[in-house]
């Protein structure tokens, strides 16, 4: 895919990695539909992405209602005209243990509201945006790339059933709609990044952060410019289909 002048769809574009990914998209010619529920915030990244003389709508839209998530892609063909790629990149933790132990007593559980509230937007959110954004690309007929932002968790994590379930999942539907699409010239594919330096990280304790720093096989975090370099990579490469690929400064051996 030739980036100048398409229309990449990114969720969870408000902040984080999927702000990275907009504005380093923008600076390569991309025009972006950017989706999230902070009105505010989204807006303001919608301007810093239309600085490099693009085009950058914003759409609010909460990517757990069915009806909302078709309306919000038939508006983003209907605005910008296309739509050529999609960034399922919106997600939240909510991290437990299945059951914890104190002095020999069940002291909790995870809670159904917190499996379901994961599920709801790391999985549910990217089947219904990627049917979405399906539909539209084989409307249009012009094919279309769709990446995923999986999780080196989906192999597993201590306190993270829900979102470790939930990053598995979205790696295993970006295979099977890479399979599925193909025929429409439609390319799927996911990243499955390490631990990076965002907002969230960055309040972590030091002594924390450095615990994990040590344990990292590159000795650092990686930035969110790393995840959207290779978001771009995969855009650009159209012989990649079906695959994970993993950003992680080598953690996951």
């Amino acid at each position: 895919m030739h980036l100048p002048g398409k229309v990449i769809a990114i969720t969870g574009a408000a902040q984080g990695l999927g702000k990275a990914m907009a504005l380093y998209l923008a600076q390569k010619g991309a025009h972006l539909a950017l989706i999230d529920m902070n009105a505010e915030a989204l807006e303001q990244v919608a301007t810093a992405c239309r600085d490099f003389g693009v085009k950058a709508e914003a759409f609010t839209a909460n990517i757990t209602v069915e009806a909302e998530v078709e309306t919000v892609f038939q508006r983003i063909v209907a605005k910008l005209e296309r739509l050529d790629g999609l960034i399922n990149n919106a997600g939240i933790i909510r991290d437990g243990l299945l059951v914890k132990v104190k002095d020999g007593q069940i002291d909790s559980r995870l809670s159904l509201a917190d499996w379901n509230s994961v599920l709801s937007v790391n999985l549910t959110g990217v089947f219904l945006c990627g049917r979405e954004a399906a539909t539209q690309m084989i409307k249009l007929g012009n094919g279309g790339c769709m990446i995923n932002i999986s999780s080196i968790s989906r192999a597993g994590n201590i306190g993270q059933s829900n979102y470790s379930a939930t990053k598995a999942g979205v790696a295993a539907l970006a295979t099977t709609w890479a399979k599925e699409l193909a025929r429409y010239g439609i390319r799927a594919a996911a990243i499955a990044p390490g631990f990076i330096a965002t907002d969230m990280t960055a309040s972590m304790k030091p002594e924390i952060i450095a615990k994990i720093e040590s344990g990292i096989p590159a000795k650092r975090m990686g930035v969110p410019n790393e995840i959207a370099q290779t978001v771009a990579f995969i855009l650009e490469n159209d012989y990649i289909s079906g695959r994970v690929i993993e950003v992680d400064g080598a953690l996951r051996l």
